[in-house]
């Protein structure tokens, strides 16, 4: 468990610094006085609260907050639903063969890559077009 980024061992080590340095006598008196301070500051916190929510009124009373909260905007979650969001694209149908349905693949030919498909390429020069064009003034 962390407390203000404080794990076990590091809290144990400030409170024996602080039962030496304060010391026995004074150390009760101090964490009184703590303890009124975090009472007074969870009153405020509630006072507070009660007070908002009494000026903005009943319309405000059901706002999910944390769905507002900038914190939980994660880019890379964001950009992942939506990449998962979209429906796979639709391939046409195949026909069962007959006359007029153009050549079949034979059993040992490679499926052709379907445009836009993960791996391959988007752009580029059709095949059999040739050598791309050479600029020899780029850098």
């Amino acid at each position: 468990m962390s407390f203000f980024g404080i794990n076990g061992g590091e809290l144990i080590v400030i409170v024996v610094l602080a039962l030496v340095l304060i010391g026995p006598e004074r150390l009760p008196r101090y964490a009184a006085q703590l303890g009124a301070l975090v009472r007074q500051g969870k009153v405020l916190v509630r006072d507070a609260k009660a007070r908002v929510d009494s000026e903005l009124g009943d319309e405000f009373r059901d706002v999910d907050w944390q769905k507002l909260d900038p914190r939980q905007y994660d880019p890379r979650r964001i950009v992942k639903e939506a990449l998962l969001d979209d429906e796979p694209a639709q391939r046409p149908a195949r026909t069962s063969g007959g006359s007029g349905s153009g050549p079949r693949p034979t059993a040992g030919a490679a499926a052709a890559p379907v445009a836009g498909a993960p791996g391959t390429p988007t752009a580029g020069p059709a095949p059999g077009a040739g050598p791309a064009p050479f600029d020899d003034e780029a850098t």
